[in-house]
């Protein structure tokens, strides 16, 4: 876990629950095939250099997880089918095949519990929860047609406002509401710590948007317009 700009004096608290690839050493490569590391099923591709612009701009503290979601999804209850996955879009992760009770308690204690209290940390005075995502523009043979999404669960002002901006500016039809996840009893993080503030926005982003230092700048200098806005 990586915390940047710790004192940055923004009301907003950057997360980036998937924002990196690293598997603890002793787990190896988890059998990993080659290259499955490189993609989307281990982590949310451009998140950390979107997120850190990002914090740069608006002189915001962002805490990142940098273990893969494969050794530990810091978006799920801890001890869930999925928080350790033996299978991802048809990919077998062969170090979570019967994985034992005390391993993955591990992990939590390793990975888990530490970012979830760096958050918890973090978020004092700070008025407005952000969490950072990005999602993969083709899942299981389905072209994703959206460049951003919002995820909220119906009980967030400044969610609903982040969504009618960037409909605003992109039109409706590649803004997702809620797609292309939404925001249901499987996510963890938000709901967590979501209660230490005034409100919250999760933000999706399309992966190919966000590939390149040059995409992350782009959608830095975007957010960091339209996030004042909301308050």
């Amino acid at each position: 876990m990586v915390v940047s700009n710790r004192f940055g004096f923004s009301p907003f608290l950057l997360i980036g629950d998937h924002a990196g690839q690293a598997i603890p050493r002793k787990l190896g490569d988890l059998g990993l095939p080659p290259g499955a590391i490189d993609k989307h099923i281990a982590w949310d591709i451009g998140v950390s250099g979107y997120g850190r612009a990002l914090a740069r701009r608006l002189d915001a503290c962002f805490v990142e997880q940098v273990y893969s979601r494969l050794v530990l999804d810091c978006n799920r209850v801890p001890g869930a089918a999925d928080a350790a996955p033996e299978v991802s879009d048809g990919i077998t992760v062969p170090g979570n095949v019967g994985l034992a009770a005390d391993a993955m308690a591990q992990r939590r204690a390793e990975i888990y519990d530490p970012y979830n209290a760096a958050i918890a940390s973090a978020a004092g005075g700070r008025r407005v929860l952000v969490s950072l995502h990005s999602f993969t523009p083709v899942m299981k043979g389905f072209v994703r047609p959206w460049r951003f999404g919002v995820l909220h669960s119906h009980d967030s002002p400044l969610s609903l406002r982040l969504l009618g901006l960037l409909r605003e500016a992109f039109g409706d039809d590649v803004v997702g509401d809620n797609q292309p996840y939404a925001m249901d009893g499987t996510d963890n993080t938000v709901p967590l710590h979501a209660p230490r503030f005034d409100d919250y926005v999760e933000i999706e982003v399309r992966q190919d948007l966000v590939a390149d230092e040059a995409g992350q700048g782009e959608i830095a200098a975007l957010l960091a317009r339209i996030l004042p806005q909301l308050l």
